[in-house]
């Protein structure tokens, strides 16, 4: 198992076999996030995902014009604040 433990690669690379959003989670308490912030980041990950019915991690290709339509759905349609919006976009962006 080593120093590193069973899954750990390095400091900001997670096990490559686990989903992403389980490579999230890996990452953020490899960087000590609190369990809210890791719940609020899974959560806007899992709505952007949701959002665009992506299948595959070849779905998060070309993230630009898909992160733009994202935050203008969440203005028009989820009626969401300016504030709201920047939380969605930095976490989307990361």
């Amino acid at each position: 198992m080593g120093a590193a433990g069973p899954h750990r690669l390095g400091p900001d690379r997670p096990h490559p076999k686990l989903k992403l959003l389980g490579q999230v989670r890996e990452v953020m308490r490899l960087k000590h996030y609190s369990l809210r912030t890791e719940r609020c980041y899974s959560d806007w990950i899992r709505r952007y995902i949701h959002f665009h019915r992506m299948g595959s991690r070849q779905d998060l290709q070309g993230a630009e014009p898909k992160i733009e339509l994202f935050l203008s759905d969440l203005a028009v349609n989820g009626h969401v604040s300016a504030s709201t919006q920047d939380q969605a976009l930095g976490v989307v962006e990361r």
